[in-house]
């Protein structure tokens, strides 16, 4: 099974209040560079979605030789972006949808979802009594994910799929802990 990861960084970051992607992290590096290196570190291929006017960004990434998805409707919510996303990607089997201000998120954490993700199936794993990212979902959810819409993400596409949702335990607890404030990075 072929296995990439889509990250998602074209929200605006408003409860930031400035562009958390490049906020400097206290061991050094972006908060979205840090993101995009332990998804690679997983090994699987990644595409980065950022909004449309996000040429300084991109600019960035391509210094980097990261992939990225340019999302024109990303100002009307994650769930456009999401769209977007999965309509832009290669032919994968599976997709791993990760959150660019997931830092701490383990390399390895990016794998046992990627394990365990069987055609037909969505995965999301859990910390503590916690869900987070990445969830995986197999190809059989992409044309659900190309009809999303607003800010609510996948959450339609889990609740409607549920008894093919498999909760994965892990002992990460960078699956939940994203960063929405300054006062997170530490």
């Amino acid at each position: 099974m072929t296995v990439g990861i889509l990250m998602l960084a074209a929200g605006k970051a408003q409860r930031f209040g400035s562009d958390k992607r490049l906020a400097i992290l206290p061991a050094g590096g972006s908060l979205l560079q840090n993101s995009i290196e332990n998804a690679r570190a997983s090994g699987f291929a990644v595409r980065v979605c950022v909004g449309a006017s996000d040429t300084k960004l991109m600019a960035q990434l391509d210094a980097a030789g990261v992939c990225y998805i340019a999302c024109t409707q990303s100002h009307l919510g994650m769930g456009h972006t999401l769209a977007q996303g999965v309509s832009q990607i290669p032919p994968w089997d599976g997709l791993l949808v990760a959150l660019g201000d997931m830092p701490y998120l383990r390399p390895t954490t990016f794998v046992a979802v990627a394990n365990v993700l069987l055609p037909g199936a969505i995965c999301v794993p859990q910390f503590n009594g916690v869900t987070g990212h990445p969830v995986g979902f197999s190809a059989e959810y992409f044309a659900h994910l190309r009809q999303l819409s607003g800010d609510s993400g996948a959450r339609d596409v889990l609740a409607k799929n549920s008894s093919r949702v498999l909760s994965l335990i892990l002992d990460d607890p960078g699956i939940c802990r994203d960063i929405d404030y300054p006062a997170d990075l530490i």
